[in-house]
């Protein structure tokens, strides 16, 4: 039986959780705060965890939420330097004449957005309608970006098996899409 507990999981995996938040984060700091807040959902869910999928590959899961938050709470968070008044920070946004120092970033299409939000809907919908094996290969490969011989050293697989599973999750998940209004080139 597995232990659950957070001093387990750092010593069994947390590298392999660092290596694959690195990859994604570019950045040490990120990497571990993430790990960090993996092992704590997984601390406060551990009564949830049904034993279906292997530690690493249940944590890896859950890890992959933690990036996507990381990312968000980025794109939203501009640090701006601190000072007593707030003259410096206004300094550094405009320039003498009023304008922006820097151009503004175009705001993001509504359409294309709520279309974007949909995707992620029906993605992770059609994700957890997978099996659970096809599920493990399809987001060790698709989500965490691990090479098919990491993914069959993971899991103690061939890769022939490893590539059937994945040809079948990925042929599962584009018949999921288009049955719930996606075509082949994403349009609702």
């Amino acid at each position: 039986m597995t232990r659950l507990d957070a001093q387990t999981w750092l010593a069994e995996h947390g590298d392999y959780l660092f290596r694959v938040a690195r990859r994604q984060l570019h950045s040490d700091e990120l990497a571990e705060d993430a790990v960090q807040e993996t092992l704590l959902a997984a601390l406060s869910a551990r009564d949830r965890y049904a034993g279906d999928a292997t530690p690493r590959t249940w944590l890896t899961a859950i890890l992959k939420h933690k990036i996507v938050d990381l990312i968000r709470r980025q794109v939203r968070e501009v640090e701006l330097p601190r000072d007593q008044d707030g003259e410096e920070a206004v300094d550094l946004l405009f320039k003498q004449d009023g304008h922006w120092a820097e151009p503004v970033r175009p705001w993001g299409n509504p359409h294309t957005e709520a279309e974007l939000s949909q995707l992620r809907r029906v993605l992770d919908e059609c994700a957890d309608r997978l099996k659970p094996a096809m599920a493990q290969v399809f987001s060790l490969r698709e989500v965490a970006g691990l090479e098919t011989a990491e993914i069959c050293k993971e899991l103690d697989i061939t890769p022939t098996n490893c590539w059937v599973l994945l040809h079948r999750a990925r042929l599962f998940m584009r018949q999921c899409l288009e049955l719930n209004g996606f075509d082949q080139a994403g349009a609702v």
